[in-house]
């Protein structure tokens, strides 16, 4: 099987502070729109996959600097969910989508098996691997960890408005959700979305691997994207949310929170 990746592209996940004190570990499953020069473009013009259908549009910027602001450690991934998708299990009609919105996907169409699996090994393995190991060792050092996944939501899907500034997604784990929910709803300027746009089921991968199976506390963070787009709004996001996030927390887990 050849190589997805060459020599020279970059590598299929990035881990920053890997030593950071904190109790929470961040994870940014969308965070690049890249496609390696092997796959060309897909077939799509650059305005598409540049579009949201390739990424979580500024949600990088946020779960940088809500890394620093919480000293916390942080793994990114920086190729296109186009090319795979990091937050869909291998059963998932959407892990290599032929469709996203209302584009067609040129070429994801009519993949054999051995190209799906190429793509898999070279992006979404060796990504998990490295949250995995991560926490891993984490456990080894007896340190606490409180898993969140940052993502980002399109303002506008198949002509539909969304109204929601931030959603706050869970499965059937609520304990930090229902937390940070009751913190968020006491901001008179934010339309809270409890499970909305999204919620965590069958069809993500992330939550329910790295914190549910792991018992972790855990949840998932959208942000509307029209709100992080520059890196003022990020980094605005990134402030409210580090203090949301440690109030949330501060009456689950006292002994995580004294880490922070």
């Amino acid at each position: 099987m050849s190589q997805l990746l060459a020599p020279h592209e970059g590598p299929a996940f990035v881990v920053e502070r890997a030593e950071a004190r904190s109790a929470f570990v961040l994870s940014c499953d969308h965070a690049g729109h890249a496609i390696p020069e092997s796959l060309g473009n897909l077939g799509l013009s650059l305005t598409e996959r540049q579009r949201h259908i390739g990424w979580d549009i500024g949600a990088l910027g946020v779960a940088r600097a809500l890394s620093a602001r919480l000293d916390a450690a942080l793994v990114w991934q920086p190729y296109s969910r186009l090319v795979v998708d990091c937050n869909r299990p291998m059963s998932s009609a959407g892990l290599i989508p032929e469709r996203s919105e209302a584009t067609e996907i040129p070429g994801n169409r009519g993949l054999a098996e051995a190209e799906r699996e190429r793509r898999v090994a070279a992006i979404h393995t060796p990504y998990h691997q490295a949250i995995a190991a991560l926490l891993d060792a984490r456990v080894a050092a007896g340190s606490p960890s409180i898993f969140v996944a940052v993502h980002t939501f399109t303002p506008r899907y198949l002509g539909h408005e969304r109204p929601w500034h931030v959603g706050v997604l869970s499965g059937d784990h609520r304990d930090l959700a229902d937390s940070l929910l009751g913190v968020l709803k006491q901001e008179p300027d934010l339309v809270v979305g409890d499970n909305e746009p999204y919620r965590i089921d069958a069809d993500d991968y992330g939550v329910p691997v790295h914190g549910i199976e792991r018992g972790l506390l855990h949840v998932a963070i959208e942000i509307r994207q029209d709100l992080v787009t520059e890196e003022t709004g990020q980094r605005h996001w990134a402030d409210r949310l580090c203090g949301w996030l440690k109030r949330a927390c501060s009456v689950l887990c006292d002994e995580a929170i004294d880490k922070v």
